[in-house]
């Protein structure tokens, strides 16, 4: 299948990037599994695993753009990774990485990021997002402290993080903008390189992730995952999708988490990259968006995603 890929990013990114790094990881995916990827992205953009046309972004998101008019002749199916303005003129996708606006319909080509977030839109479609193990350092033996890694924003509970490790007894390490003030015991790191996150993420004891609102799906789990690192995170949005109890614990109050940040250490490291790597590599994404192309193609319309099997076992029980 020859897919092509619309990004108005320049790829890769060098810092941050959630959107960025999972479009990377799906070109890399689709091409390990023996498809021919185009990858429409910014200027600069550089990606072994694609054939890369450089267009500004500008063009990329345009209402006067036809970006059918962009596709090569011989391409089975646009997948876009921004917003359309304008239907294309080819068989296409998007992957819905935020929040439509409520009340807003769903185009009959959305695609999005987990079960719950595609149910709280009006619909039952989905794929994971996913990431490449190799991008990851996996480490069975843990330093001396707790990591929170996310913006410090009162929806990503970073507060709970600071009171829920102090409680706990845990050393916190802090890595995001924006830099408050932080009793004994917490040290904030700021924005880090990519490299030093690695780092950061296969040395922590647990990731604490106490989401206060509802997650689209949670890139930093999945990345904290693959390090090896156990997550205490909470019930909002996607989270009860990818996390399970022998990879973390999910957490109604803080002081749910305070319990749970006492016995987080006896998961094993194996257990939690083996987790992330069945559901939520750059492979498993790549085949279910794939899953997504051969459905619209064959018939017109895109299918139901599939739910993780601990997921689906709980909502069948409740």
């Amino acid at each position: 299948m020859h897919v092509v890929l619309a990004s108005h990013y320049r790829l890769p990114v060098r810092r941050y990037g959630g959107t960025e790094r999972v479009v990377v990881a799906l070109a890399r995916g689709l091409a390990a599994q023996g498809h021919r990827v185009t990858l429409l992205a910014a200027p600069g953009t550089r990606l072994d695993a694609a054939t890369v046309v450089e267009v500004p972004a500008e063009t990329l998101t345009s209402a006067a753009t036809d970006l059918g008019a962009l596709v090569p002749e011989d391409a089975d199916i646009l997948h876009t990774h921004f917003p359309l303005l304008r239907p294309p003129s080819v068989p296409c996708v998007w992957t819905v990485h935020g929040e439509m606006r409520p009340g807003a319909p769903v185009p009959p080509y959305a695609i999005f990021l987990s079960h719950n977030h595609a149910r709280r839109h009006g619909s039952e479609t989905f794929v994971y997002n996913g990431l490449d193990p190799a991008d990851f350092l996996y480490r069975d033996d843990k330093d001396d402290y707790d990591l929170f890694l996310g913006r410090l924003h009162r929806v990503k509970g970073y507060r709970w993080a600071i009171e829920g490790a102090r409680r706990a007894g845990h050393r916190l390490l802090l890595v995001g903008g924006w830099r408050p003030t932080f009793r004994p015991g917490i040290k904030f790191l700021g924005k880090v390189d990519q490299e030093k996150k690695i780092a950061l993420l296969a040395g922590a004891r647990c990731l604490w992730m106490p989401a206060l609102w509802d997650e689209q799906f949670g890139l930093t789990t999945i990345e904290a995952l693959f390090s090896g690192t156990p997550v205490l995170t909470t019930y909002r949005g996607s989270l009860p999708e990818l996390v399970t109890p022998e990879v973390g614990a999910l957490c109604a109050t803080l002081d749910d988490m305070v319990r749970a940040a006492a016995t987080i250490h006896t998961r094993s490291s194996a257990v939690c990259r083996e987790h992330a790597t069945r559901y939520f590599s750059h492979l498993a994404m790549a085949a279910a968006y794939v899953r997504m192309y051969r459905a619209l193609l064959d018939t017109g319309a895109l299918v139901a995603g599939q739910p993780t099997p601990y997921y689906s076992a709980q909502a069948h029980v409740q």
